[in-house]
């Protein structure tokens, strides 16, 4: 994330990598139902459930690391402060990937 975009236009940028990620997900958990039914091996079933969730936690990280921006940048208007809380919430969220 940038500090210097405008807020709306992140915002935006965000739901939509959101939503698309979700569509993704969605299309996956379609995708192991029909696995299912057609008889597919419990490795290939469990490979795709895997892929599933870690789609849902990169989704999960990016909606942590947008909340937790909006919710620290409220009030401040420093931007020397900005690029400091930016930095640990960047740092916070490689470190739980």
């Amino acid at each position: 994330m940038s500090v210097s975009r405008p807020e709306t236009m992140e915002k935006s940028f965000v739901r939509g990598e959101v939503l698309n990620r979700l569509k993704t997900i969605k299309g996956h958990i379609t995708g192991i139902e029909k696995m299912i039914e057609e008889g597919k091996t419990c490795e290939e079933i469990l490979l795709q459930i895997a892929a599933v969730r870690s789609s849902i936690e990169k989704t999960g990280l990016m909606i942590l690391e947008e909340h937790s921006v909006d919710c620290l940048f409220g009030e401040i208007r420093d931007d020397k402060a900005k690029e400091k809380i930016e930095s640990v919430i960047s740092s916070i969220i490689k470190y739980m990937k």
